[in-house]
């Protein structure tokens, strides 16, 4: 039934009624018009009209509620739809609704993938000019300065001293720059040895207990998937150390039905802002990129303390446990206050066919 009929059978059922009332119920007009036959006459048209505004609300309730998901929509929450049951001209607008999404929730997704794709490129080139050029040209003055130092005189050779130890912190940071946009270490050992990499170095720069708990049966997964997981971890311990006021993070790697899940729970202050910055909306559109879902909420379970968790590197050697000297020095076993704290969950599909161990 078409929305023009809907709404005209609706007020032919208030008015039948109405008429019906009128012919069959023992009530007279008269002329002039007495006081009690008024009152009966205004009560029945305030019964009519709140009659028909209920079955115009019911009748065009699927408009209200695709008007209220027009208004909450968001396209990196894919998946909301409508439900379009029957014909007529509100189902044929629901279902056109949907396929439009369908069709932004694709070319979003298309989009965002061609942009983190040039951007991780972009990325890789900076870090490879960082290492190729940066680096060599301050180790080289390192060496110059060495030996500057070791033929000068006692007061010059301090200062030259100094700055030798000037140009090797500055190197310092420059490497550490460069594992931050490109980590090597994910190509060349997996996904765990990033992640250790990563924690260890959050923990040293920051301050911040680290705990680590890493699944031991972990499949391979795709380069993108493994990308996706470490940028996620990387932008979410940077918001733990920048905004939560934590002073203990757990980073948890596991295995699911069909799925891998990562997990970063801090005890800090908790979600309390209403809007999302720039970061959450990049983690979601890299999640968008692999098919994964990310939940961010506030912690509603304290971290479990964890004792001994060991596993191979996927692609690499060595084992990662969380009773290594990180961990031991982290203060680990210390349990995060149950009501506080964040807690960002993304949970990336396998891939159907896995990428061979090299």
């Amino acid at each position: 039934m078409s929305l023009f009929w809907r709404i005209f059978g609706l007020n032919a059922v208030v008015l039948g009624s109405a008429t019906a009332l009128l012919l069959w119920a023992p009530v007279t007009v008269s002329v002039p018009v007495v006081l009690t036959e008024a009152v009966i006459l205004v009560g029945g048209l305030v019964v009519m009209l709140v009659a028909n505004a209920a079955l115009l609300r019911w009748g065009l309730s699927p408009l209200d509620r695709l008007t209220r998901l027009m208004t909450t929509v968001d396209l990196l929450r894919p998946g909301q739809r409508l439900p379009a049951h029957g014909g007529g001209e509100v189902a044929d607008l629901i279902r056109t609704f949907n396929a439009m999404l369908d069709r932004l929730e694709q070319e979003r997704a298309t989009s965002s993938a061609r942009v983190l794709l040039a951007q991780e490129a972009e990325r890789r080139r900076i870090a490879q000019e960082l290492h190729d050029e940066v680096g060599q040209s301050m180790t080289a003055i390192l060496l110059a300065l060495k030996r500057s130092a070791d033929a000068a005189d006692p007061p010059l050779r301090d200062e030259l001293h100094q700055a030798q130890e000037i140009t090797r912190e500055s190197l310092d940071e420059v490497r550490r720059l460069v594992r931050r946009l490109r980590p090597g270490v994910l190509d060349d050992l997996g996904l765990i040895a990033a992640l250790t990499s990563l924690t260890s170095d959050f923990a040293t720069h920051t301050g911040l207990r680290v705990v680590r708990r890493f699944d031991a049966d972990l499949p391979a997964l795709d380069p993108e998937t493994e990308l996706v997981l470490y940028r996620v971890a990387q932008e979410s311990l940077t918001n733990a150390a920048r905004h939560a006021d934590a002073e203990r993070v757990e980073v948890a790697l596991t295995r699911a039905d069909g799925a891998v899940v990562l997990a970063i729970t801090d005890d800090g202050r908790g979600i309390r802002a209403a809007c999302e910055g720039a970061g959450i909306r990049g983690m979601r559109e890299r999640a968008l990129l692999i098919g994964a879902a990310l939940d961010i909420a506030d912690a509603a379970a304290s971290v479990t303390s964890v004792t001994s968790v060991a596993g191979s590197v996927p692609g690499g050697t060595g084992a990662v446990g969380a009773t290594d000297a990180s961990v031991a020095a982290a203060g680990a076993g210390t349990p995060a206050d149950p009501s506080a704290g964040t807690r960002v969950r993304l949970t990336a599909p396998l891939p159907s066919k896995p990428r061979k161990q090299p």
